[in-house]
């Protein structure tokens, strides 16, 4: 898996929702790899936000792939509807999913990709007979369920370790971290072994603009290497 070029996924949490086409639109021009959504139910995570209606919204003003985290209790029962509204690729928690193998299956079947995900406190061992069946494993690097919070910088051995797992397996999955990336944390988690950004606020919420934010996120990854 090559690692030379961070993919940027710009996350819509932290977007201005009265002008979510308008700032989604921007990323696309930016050059966004995907659009990562967050789907909370109040239980999974203390916190709601988006369902399917907003996918099937976005699905019709961009071509940029979809990216669909369900924080929820039971993902199983929500995958043919965000499949419906157009999503391209899942990702799903390792705690409380009573069926990971499952769910996983399930996504491929609707030809999609999948994704596992793990909070800071989950040892990545846990991830080690799932790899070689998704497509991209998430890091995250604070605990889910809000924007705009600090990135835990201990969360980057785990990002170390993941990256050894999958080189010494030989399997093809992205390395992605989640929470807190900006321009002082994305080149340590690149540097890392993450190949995928997820970025909200510092993007979304930059003053410069959605297009420089990107732009400045890229520039100090680069800067790092």
């Amino acid at each position: 898996m090559e690692r030379d070029a961070a993919k940027l996924a710009p996350s819509i949490l932290a977007a201005d929702f009265a002008r979510l086409g308008e700032q989604v639109a921007e990323a696309e021009r930016a050059g966004a790899d995907r659009i990562h959504v967050d789907v909370m139910d109040g239980h999974f995570v203390p916190n709601l936000s988006m369902g399917a209606p907003i996918v099937k919204s976005l699905r019709r003003i961009t071509q940029v792939p979809l990216e669909i985290r369900l924080m929820i209790s039971d993902p199983d029962f929500f995958l043919d509807e965000f499949v419906e509204a157009g999503s391209d690729s899942f990702l799903v928690h390792w705690e409380g999913n009573h069926n990971l193998d499952r769910t996983v299956r399930r996504i491929k079947e609707l030809g999609k990709r999948a994704g596992v995900v793990i909070n800071p406190a989950t040892p990545v061992a846990v991830l080690e007979e799932i790899l070689p069946k998704v497509d991209q494993v998430m890091i995250m690097t604070v605990n889910p369920g809000f924007g705009h919070q600090h990135f835990l910088h201990h969360t980057l051995s785990k990002v170390e370790r993941i990256r050894e797992m999958i080189e010494q397996s030989h399997a093809r999955c992205e390395v992605e971290v989640d929470g807190g990336v900006g321009e002082e944390t994305a080149p340590l988690a690149s540097a890392a072994g993450a190949n995928v950004l997820v970025a909200g606020s510092s993007i979304f919420g930059n003053s410069a603009g959605v297009v420089t934010a990107m732009n400045r996120l890229r520039a100090a990854v680069g800067r790092a290497k």
